[in-house]
């Protein structure tokens, strides 16, 4: 199993604070049946600014202690970067560090709201040859309120990712719940674990998946993995005609 999003890096954010609980969270992942993560650190979000050389000697790192702790995982480098309107510039820059070197670009919206210049930026991102990915958005709440803005991305190239804890309801039911609608309309594409510790920000890859082959069945499961490694070799992943999130209708003014 590949993880494309995991702040497992030590001390560069809000996920492992050091190597002990990188090394921890790694044999944690091993545990769910995970032989590859994406690091993919915080980048721009207001609190933290992690470039694309300070990610790669990071990781660098890391597969070292790995290597010398004897534990099976592979780290790869990637970034989680807050959108901005200079994002395709950053890229060309070589601020942005898209998923192991691919042209898959990881892009992580506020809580709150999606910027009205998106749309455009994604353009601009994809005629340089980008793919926008676009990180939890089951837990945007202008998303949540306005799905069709989901809708209209992924109808235009852009791609999503949500969290294995949305899935298995770590968030609340509304946000699960909302998750399966959007897995139900097309419109995510990975599952990944958005770990940042082995407590309350777990992995829950494999709890996920359990999930979604009870629901969905193997031929969903697999589509996802497969999709994760897909996008660390840089092709083409699957992907189905999106469809509008239904509304669920209100009887008596209840759900």
């Amino acid at each position: 199993m590949i993880d494309l999003h995991c702040h497992i890096l030590p001390g560069v954010d809000d996920g492992a604070q050091d190597l002990s609980e990188s090394l921890e969270m790694a044999k944690k992942a091993v545990e769910q049946g995970i032989h590859t993560i994406v690091a993919t650190p915080h980048h721009l979000n207001n609190q933290y600014e992690n470039p694309k050389q300070a990610i790669l000697t990071g990781v660098e790192a890391l597969n070292l202690a790995l290597q010398q702790e004897k534990i099976d995982l592979k780290i790869l480098a990637g970034q989680e970067t807050r959108i901005h309107g200079e994002m395709a510039e950053a890229y060309e820059a070589g601020d942005i560090l898209a998923v192991n070197g691919t042209q898959y670009v990881l892009v992580e919206f506020s809580s709150s709201h999606v910027p009205r210049y998106t749309e455009k930026l994604f353009y601009e991102m994809q005629l340089k040859g980008l793919v926008p990915v676009i990180v939890h958005p089951e837990r945007n709440q202008q998303i949540i309120e306005q799905p069709d803005l989901l809708y209209q991305f992924v109808k235009k190239g852009a791609l999503s990712q949500v969290t294995a804890a949305s899935v298995c309801g770590d968030f609340g039911k509304k946000i699960k719940s909302f998750t399966l609608q959007l897995i139900e309309a097309n419109l995510t594409h990975f599952i990944a674990s958005d770990a940042h510790n082995t407590g309350n920000r777990t992995f829950k890859m494999r709890e996920a998946f359990d999930v979604i082959q009870a629901k969905y069945g193997n031929e969903m499961v697999y589509l996802f993995q497969e999709n994760a490694a897909l996008v660390v070799e840089g092709s083409h992943v699957y992907k189905e005609v999106p469809e509008r999130v239904r509304k669920k209708k209100k009887i008596f003014g209840i759900f």
